[in-house]
């Protein structure tokens, strides 16, 4: 035995070099990329939520509009919806269009449609209305904003799935 120093032998290792390979990287790097892929999905769902509900506010603002338009000015007033052109009209202001790929539909009296695609809600002077719901749909979710014949109110809700 060779010694080195008080009687131990002299040992020789080979030190391996700590750290990741490529392969480990690699495959670090791929898991990274789907969770973020993940997480975009994620935020961009939410952002079409957002985009949803605030339609969905639009729409029964621009109704509560008519109808204090009507109540003001003592006359008829009529919101209008066009659901092939994904418009709607408040009263005489001029025509808005709702973000691209989201469906609507009107449901009111049958006196109140001008077409197969377009119609309106009717308000009164009395605050009344003709009644009937403007539905919001898109990427699976439903918005619609409803308005009382009686009262003219409008209100939103998400109907349940």
């Amino acid at each position: 035995m060779s010694g080195h120093g008080k009687g131990r032998p002299l040992v020789t290792t080979n030190k391996v070099a700590a750290g990741f390979t490529l392969v480990e990287m690699l495959v670090v790097l791929v898991i990274i990329s789907l969770m973020l892929a993940l997480v975009g999905t994620s935020i961009s769902r939410n952002i079409s939520g957002a985009q949803m509900r605030t339609a969905a506010s639009k729409v029964a603002s621009s109704l509560r509009y008519t109808r204090t338009q009507a109540i003001l000015t003592k006359t008829e007033q009529v919101f209008l919806v066009d659901t092939e052109a994904h418009t709607y009209q408040a009263g005489n202001r001029k025509p808005e269009e709702l973000p691209e790929g989201m469906m609507v539909e009107l449901n009111t009296a049958r006196s109140e449609l001008t077409s197969e695609t377009a119609g309106g809600i009717r308000f009164y002077p009395d605050g009344g209305s003709t009644g009937g719901n403007v539905r919001l749909e898109a990427n699976g979710r439903i918005y619609q904003v409803n308005v009382a014949w009686l009262t003219g109110e409008a209100s939103v809700e998400r109907p349940e799935d």
